[in-house]
């Protein structure tokens, strides 16, 4: 008989293993006040058959009034309109607006974004720019599906990471192509070599930004690569996107986990996009 599971779904958690393996799990939050929280590990179910069922209720993960469509991955209009973890600045860092008092909630942006944060260089479907607080390593490299990342600068807030970030994206990549990435694992990359090269090439920027927040605001790090192992029996060679919002059943065989996608035989689910959604799963 299969185990059943129900909740909400929150995006997958992940941890790097010794051996620099993602190992993943599927948190799914109490739908009632009487129930508890569930987390299912993945690793175990591949190459195993799952079924995930939308029961076509969507609740804003955090006011929990029902919502008929998920804003900014998981919450409705309203709070989407008016918390600052769904403002523009979080997509687009540089255009941060704490100092200017215009947060939507400063306390919010004390805690998140006047805090630590790293720019790296990272290998996903190519070469690419990103930017993370300092909590976030390994975990932002993994949401992402990178098979490498390497720390090059830490800075003292979100807004210093974003005109960093932007000014590296002058000369490469700063988005996933997620089809790409989701078809195998890519060429290494030196990335250590890479920083050499593009470093230089943003001098008069850093120098800006260092006028502007101070020596200290931006510093040069040596750190190692870290290498990143996916869970994955079988990659697609054509990706088809599963979606909740056009079928309530999505099931088959579970051949892998990369990124934030569950990867089956006939497609590939983007577990983050649904958050919010209420789902059992069957396996």
């Amino acid at each position: 008989m299969p185990i059943s599971a129900i909740g909400s779904v929150e995006k997958l958690t992940a941890q790097l293993d010794s051996n620099n393996v993602v190992q993943y799990q599927l948190p799914l939050a109490a739908i009632n006040d009487d129930d508890e929280p569930q987390s299912i590990a993945l690793n175990p179910l591949i190459g195993q058959e799952i079924t995930l069922n939308f029961h076509s209720k969507i609740a804003c993960k955090h006011c929990g009034r029902a919502t008929k469509k998920s804003y900014s991955q998981g919450f409705c209009y309203p709070c989407m309109a008016k918390l600052a973890q769904c403002d523009m600045c979080i997509m687009k860092p540089e255009t941060c607006h704490h100092h200017l008092g215009t947060c939507r909630e400063p306390e919010w942006g004390e805690q998140h974004c006047m805090v630590d944060h790293y720019v790296y260089l990272s290998n996903t479907s190519a070469l690419k720019v990103g930017i993370t607080r300092h909590t976030q390593l390994p975990t932002r490299w993994i949401d992402q599906g990178a098979t490498q990342a390497l720390p090059i600068f830490k800075v003292s807030t979100r807004l210093q990471s974003g005109l960093v970030e932007t000014a590296l994206a002058e000369f490469i990549g700063d988005k996933t192509n997620w089809r790409a990435m989701l078809k195998g694992s890519n060429e290494a990359i030196d990335l250590k070599a890479q920083a050499k090269v593009l470093v230089p090439k943003i001098k008069e920027r850093l120098d800006d930004i260092a006028l502007k927040f101070g020596e200290d605001a931006v510093q040069l790090l040596d750190e190692d690569v870290v290498e990143i192992n996916y869970p994955v029996s079988q990659y697609l060679t054509k990706i088809s996107s599963l979606n909740f919002d056009k079928t309530s059943s999505v099931s088959g065989v579970l051949l892998g986990i990369k990124g934030q996608y569950l990867i089956f035989e006939q497609g590939v689910i983007n577990m983050r996009k649904f958050s919010s959604y209420q789902i059992s799963v069957e396996y």
